[in-house]
């Protein structure tokens, strides 16, 4: 691993048999799911094409390319043709428990092979499920997953938890030491207790989700930099006979104001998974069922300026008064929120207006396939609550609802 003690922990990238690890479990995985969807599977892809031209300009970060992108201040203040790095953002509601990894075996195996990362996605996976006993933290770490505490099973959930935190670095220029939610010192290091460090390295690069774990931040190396995150924005499987949503957890609006410069952003639409994975499939339940039809809709890269352009611009102010208010608070590092922007008024409405405008974004895709409108309604938190308490099952409404 390069980098020193002096650099702020920080580092250009993993010991080489952590990389190798990773990428021998992403391709594993990638090869089985594709197998799964060309041989036992009806697959069906639409915008491909267009998706791997965006993972093909991002094929080396650290050789820029040129491209026309207006920037408001205060990062450049005009609008010029300027060399700018790419981070990806990609965003679909979930189906079934094999949403990720299956979808992604319509790519290429070549998108999975190799020790280089930046063309692989990080996703989000939950804490009290990927990441109970050491097998399965180590395998879902080398996959590339942030653990990710819910608020219903975890009090250590929400908007602001490290999860969060981790993935707004990865979509911004790094490497970020370890400068908020540190691991314990007697965690920072490997050992058949603490898998999910770096065995191969003794710099303090680990955070912890609830103070008593401890995670190897991907953040903190710079070949992570403007990486590509994926996320499910419903936050549990939703199997809907008519294919409508649920509402979109407001955290997705947080990777869109705060990080460095506005992510590329690509909407998705998937069919069919809710049938491989049912919620009242019977014994073997662990078993994805064959011979389903099962497709992926590609949407086209969004132009962020024009989408989120205002908002961030409103972001920014916020953040601008906030800061004059408690000028202390100036110094939090990036993706550390003060109280004011975190729970204000204003801060809490701008990141549902986001929320609500990245949930229409994969609404025109669901268009695009055909799909009467939603009921503008499913939109609505409110909406939701009506539900009642019961969490998971089937509901009034003929879906079947899990907490995952």
């Amino acid at each position: 691993m390069s980098g020193d003690r002096d650099s702020g922990a920080t580092g250009e990238c993993p010991s080489l048999p952590w990389r190798a690890m990773s990428s021998a479990t992403i391709f594993g995985v990638a090869a089985l799911c594709r197998s799964f969807l060309y041989t036992l599977s009806r697959p069906e892809v639409n915008g491909l094409e267009s998706f791997l031209e965006l993972l093909d300009s991002r094929s080396d970060p650290f050789q820029p390319y040129q491209r026309v992108r207006m920037y408001d201040a205060p990062q450049n203040g005009r609008g010029d043709l300027i060399t700018r790095d790419k981070e990806e953002y990609t965003d679909r509601g979930r189906t079934s428990s094999m949403d990720d990894p299956i979808m992604w075996g319509f790519l290429p195996l070549r998108y999975n092979f190799g020790f280089s990362n930046w063309n692989r996605r990080w996703g989000f996976g939950s804490h009290d499920i990927c990441f109970q006993g050491r097998p399965l933290s180590l395998f879902f770490t080398m996959g590339q997953v942030l653990p990710t505490h819910r608020l219903a099973h975890s009090p250590y959930g929400g908007v602001a938890q490290p999860a969060v935190t981790q993935a707004i670095r990865l979509l911004s220029k790094g490497p970020f030491p370890v400068n908020a939610h540190n691991a314990r010192p007697e965690r920072q290091h490997w050992s058949l207790q603490n898998v999910c460090v770096d065995p191969f390295s003794d710099l303090p690069m680990a955070y912890t989700t609830n103070g008593e774990d401890s995670h190897l931040a991907p953040s903190a190396f710079s070949c992570n930099s403007y990486a590509w995150v994926h996320i499910f924005p419903e936050g549990k499987i939703h199997q809907a006979p008519n294919k409508t949503m649920r509402y979109f957890k407001w955290g997705v609006a947080r990777l869109i104001l705060e990080t460095n410069e506005c992510p590329d952003v690509v909407p998705m639409w998937i069919e069919g998974f809710d049938q491989v994975m049912h919620e009242s499939r019977e014994f073997p339940r662990f078993l994805p069922r064959p011979g389903q039809d099962v497709s992926v809709t590609f949407g086209q890269k969004v132009d962020t300026d024009a989408v989120f352009g205002d908002m961030r611009r409103r972001w920014r102010d916020l953040k601008a008064k906030a800061e004059s208010k408690a000028p202390e608070t100036r110094d939090l590092p990036v993706g550390v929120l003060s109280d004011e922007l975190l729970n204000g008024k204003e801060a809490v409405e701008l990141r549902k207006e986001v929320t609500k405008r990245v949930r229409d974004l994969v609404l025109d895709v669901r268009r695009s396939r055909g799909l009467p409108d939603e009921d503008p309604k499913e939109g609505l938190v409110e909406t939701w609550i009506q539900e009642g308490p019961k969490r998971e099952g089937k509901m009034d409404d003929e879906s079947w609802v899990r907490d995952i």
